[in-house]
């Protein structure tokens, strides 16, 4: 197949025209970028297929209703989803979004948009599957066509990628200031799909006496996670005991990105403290309590906590993938300002702990994420590692 160039258009500052560049070539650039984005655990669940054989053509055309130079088919590769729990289904297909918002946008940012996304359900797309990838779920196809770049440069997408860190250790407890939450609130166009999906809603807990019942919560709550067995076998599963570990597996977290600086001793009683046999053992005298009680205290001491929510107790596929660009956008927008973000995902991953949260705090429809939010009072946290070699794409 002849694979289309992008004529040379104007810069968007009203200069020289910008070098044309060739779909593949933006393409990975745009990959190599959107596989930057976080994921639970670090699991890195998306997949990506682009189509370029006639018949695959012929059904992505007639899936988004309308021809186009190229389409792109976002995936889940169910060999990297957790399971473990209900809800991880739904932060699978978020974290997804997330990847495919940053996808998006570094193609914007080469010439390349998404001129119609059409959200996929189960069963359908299956011709768009690498016949090697069956365990791929297709998600979404999109048609791309060429045109003015968005104006971002793909550098900085990038280098907002790498600077982007989960900082899991104390925040400078300063407030942050109202027109910098103000700013984050601001809700940019994430499309286009099939049809409007739902706003998000995004709210921002900063008082005092949110920030202590919060906490309190988590202290009461937040160990479940840590004395669920299948839950913390399968987070144990991604802990790296090593820097060379991680870098070989290419997912997952650290020691040090969960704890910080460890010395050769506590990094060993942190290995064993934390191998689900000990948990088995050490849970029943409270242990699970300890940990959540440590969180509890971060949560206390922080600027801010951000929350997200979808209308409705269980928001469809394409509201999942929206919420998932809403929150990559605004977690880049975050990075860019200097702040730093600690999902705390368990007080959200059991139904009943979430409508306890929602009713506690006064949260609308299904809250998707909790974070902290905050300027990091050490040094960044360690850059996590990607699975880069299948970070680009298969063809069908």
């Amino acid at each position: 197949m002849t694979i289309p160039e992008a004529a040379g258009t104007p810069a968007p500052d009203g200069g020289p025209p910008a070098r044309a560049h060739s779909f593949p070539e933006v393409l990975g650039e745009a990959a190599l970028t959107a596989v930057l984005s976080p994921s639970s655990h670090n699991c890195q669940p998306w997949a990506l297929t682009r189509v370029v054989t006639p018949g695959a053509r012929r059904a992505a055309a007639a899936l988004v209703g309308q021809d186009a130079p190229e389409y792109l088919v976002l995936g889940l590769d169910r060999r990297h989803q957790l399971v473990a729990l209900p809800a991880h289904a739904v932060e699978m297909e978020l974290s997804c979004g997330v990847y495919w918002r940053l996808l998006l946008r570094g193609l914007a940012a080469g010439g390349w948009t998404a001129s119609a996304v059409r959200v996929l359900q189960d069963g359908e797309g299956d011709e768009l599957r690498p016949k090697a990838r069956e365990f791929w779920t297709p998600l979404c196809v999109a048609a791309l066509r060429p045109g003015p770049p968005s104006g971002e440069r793909p550098a900085e997408l990038h280098a907002t990628g790498l600077a982007r860190r989960t900082h899991r250790g104390p925040y400078r407890p300063e407030p942050l200031a109202a027109e910098l939450l103000r700013d984050l609130e601001e809700d940019p166009p994430t499309g286009p799909y099939e049809a409007d999906e739902p706003a998000v809603t995004v709210r921002h807990l900063t008082r005092p006496e949110e920030l202590r019942d919060f906490a309190s919560f988590v202290a009461r709550w937040a160990g479940r996670d840590f004395a669920h067995r299948r839950a913390w076998r399968e987070t144990h599963s991604y802990v790296r005991f090593s820097a060379g570990a991680a870098a070989e597996r290419g997912d997952g977290f650290t020691l040090d990105q969960l704890f910080g600086p460890l010395s050769g001793p506590r990094r060993l009683v942190m290995r064993g403290a934390l191998a689900p046999a000990a948990m088995a053992v050490l849970g029943p005298v409270g242990y699970h309590r300890l940990l959540a009680a440590g969180l509890a205290d971060l949560v206390r001491h922080s600027p801010a906590v951000v929350t997200m929510g979808l209308p409705g107790a269980e928001p469809g596929r394409g509201a999942l993938l929206r919420g998932g660009a809403r929150l990559a956008d605004y977690w880049w927008r975050a990075t860019r300002l200097g702040l730093s973000l600690h999902p705390i995902s368990v007080v959200i991953q059991h139904d009943d702990l979430r409508e306890l949260l929602r009713r506690r705090l006064g949260l609308p429809g299904r809250t998707f994420f909790v974070a902290r939010l905050g300027v990091p009072a050490g040094p960044a946290a360690p850059r996590s590692h990607r699975r880069i070699t299948e970070a680009l794409y298969e063809t069908v």
